[in-house]
Parts: C-alpha cells; sequence; structure tokens
C-alpha cells in the first residue's frame, strides 16, 4: 500500500517507488521504512507512517513534518491486565473512573495517541508508554509530559479519527501546523493494482 500511494504522489509505478529502512540507533537494515529521495528534489520532504491491527491497515502521508499514526481494533485486548503497563497513574486512574464498558474504547483512544506520538518522533515503542501522558480520550488531543529520557526538543500536534466504525486512529505530526486529516479509501487503488 505504501508504494501505491507515494508512486499515485511520485508520479512512479509502486515498484520505482525508492523506499530504504535504516534504524536510527544501529543503522541496521531495520526500523521505519521512509522514502529514500534525494535532498532538495520536489519529494524530500515527503515523511509517512503505516499502521495495521487485524484486517485493517493504515497509512498517512504529510509534507515538511515527521507524521505517526496508529490504528487499533482492540479485538481481543485485555484492557485490565494491559492498561497498567501502558498508562500512567493518573491516566490508569481516570479509566478505572470509567464504567467497565466505556473502558476499552478509552484505553484504545490513549494508546493509538501515546504510540503515534512515539512514531512520530522516531522512537517507537523503545520508550515506556507509562511515562509519556496524553490527554484525557474526551479531551482534545495533545501530550501533557513527555518522559524523562527523551530530549524533545519540537511540538506535536495530534488528530483524532475513527476508520471504519470501530476502529480508533491518531495520527501526529512534529510542529506547530494544526493537523488536518484527509481520508482516503486506498481500496480502489489496491484492486485496479492487482
Amino acid at each position: 500500500m505504501s508504494r501505491l500511494v507515494l508512486g499515485e504522489l511520485l508520479g512512479l509505478p509502486p515498484a520505482d517507488v525508492p523506499l530504504r529502512r535504516v534504524c536510527s540507533r544501529c543503522g541496521g537494515p531495520h526500523g521505519k521504512v521512509t522514502l529514500d529521495v534525494p535532498a532538495g528534489s520536489a519529494h524530500a520532504d515527503v515523511r509517512f507512517s503505516v499502521s495495521h491491527s487485524g484486517d485493517l491497515v493504515g497509512l498517512a502521508v504529510c509534507r515538511g513534518a515527521e507524521v505517526g499514526l496508529d490504528v487499533e481494533d482492540g479485538a481481543g485486548t485485555n484492557v485490565e491486565r494491559v492498561a497498567p503497563r501502558v498508562l500512567a497513574d493518573t491516566e490508569l486512574a481516570a479509566l478505572h473512573a470509567r464504567p467497565p464498558a466505556e473502558r476499552p474504547a478509552a484505553f484504545l483512544r490513549y494508546w493509538t495517541r501515546k504510540e503515534s506520538v512515539l512514531k512520530a518522533i522516531g522512537v517507537g515503542l523503545r520508550v515506556p508508554l507509562r511515562r509519556l501522558r496524553v490527554s484525557d480520550p474526551e479531551l482534545p488531543p495533545a501530550v501533557l509530559s513527555w518522559p524523562e529520557q527523551l530530549d524533545v526538543c519540537h511540538e506535536v500536534r495530534m488528530a483524532d479519527t475513527v476508520v471504519g466504525t470501530t476502529h480508533p486512529a491518531s495520527v501526529s505530526v512534529t510542529g506547530t501546523t494544526e493537523v488536518t486529516l484527509v481520508r482516503h479509501d486506498t481500496s480502489a487503488i489496491l484492486r485496479a493494482w492487482r
């Protein structure tokens, strides 16, 4: 899907989209996939993030900023078992203050916000999610506090959405520009490619 969407953007056949995978820590051939175009080219500022959960795949594309996307289907998630490992104490207390039926959706919103932020700043899940505090799911998305081991020197803006009827998703973008989501169903692109 990345090659198909980026190919449309770049005007290239999917097989010719120049992608590379280089670890930001060790330089090895793993880590976040990036577009491999020369600095100064017309598309040097294109960044993207991929997320999948269950049978859903999402792709966020952004110009001029780093981007992180997370989408979750939540199927089979044991919120009571996982939440203490993911949520800060204040977030966990707010989660448990909700009626039990509301907890899974609230937990997934916390999760998607946190993971999208960590993807946008390029650290992924190497940072304990409990140390990144985000706003309550009922409030506009925002980072409230950063883990002490992160030397964060930029702003992060977020937006929330729901994909389909049940999959919460969050997108985070570095910088001060507000995030505007433009959703596209890539089913037609995928069908045409097959």
